[in-house]
């Protein structure tokens, strides 16, 4: 019963568009450092981990620095929304894949998307980074995998 109403509510939440016909979670994307305050920016990560859980779409974060670059990426692991599946892409190191819960994706997105300008740049060297870091939530079938 409560299944049934879990996909009911899914289906509702997939015919959901904004009045241009883009979907909700299609403008959930930043760069940082980023002028927003703290709760901004958890609204946005709140927002995005509501729509990993309820839309085949992962959240990314992309970190560049001078020779380097890393990506992020979180899935929801199952219709719950408690685990995710983390993976983690670096030029140097290649991919590791885990499964860590919701609380930890929350923490570690707000961390990241809470830097501030001197710390992109003490991360770089003082030297300017190749591009800001992104973040972005995209459908699971946009995502590049190992």
């Amino acid at each position: 019963m409560a299944s049934e109403r879990r996909s009911k509510t899914r289906a509702a939440h997939h015919a959901v568009t904004t009045p241009d016909g883009e979907a909700p979670w299609a403008n959930l994307e930043m760069t940082v450092p980023t002028d927003r305050d703290h709760a901004s920016v958890v609204a946005l990560v709140e927002c995005a981990l509501v729509e990993l859980t309820h839309e085949a779409v992962g959240a990314v974060f992309v970190s560049r620095q001078v020779g380097r670059s890393t990506r992020t990426q979180y899935v929801a692991a199952g219709d719950v929304g408690e685990q995710f599946q983390k993976r983690h892409f670096d030029d140097r190191l290649g991919w590791h894949e885990t499964t860590i819960p919701r609380r930890a994706v929350r923490d570690e997105l707000i961390t990241q998307l809470s830097r501030s300008a001197s710390t992109a740049a003490e991360r770089s060297g003082e030297g300017a980074a190749s591009g800001p870091d992104i973040f972005v939530v995209k459908p699971v079938r946009e995502l590049r995998t190992p």
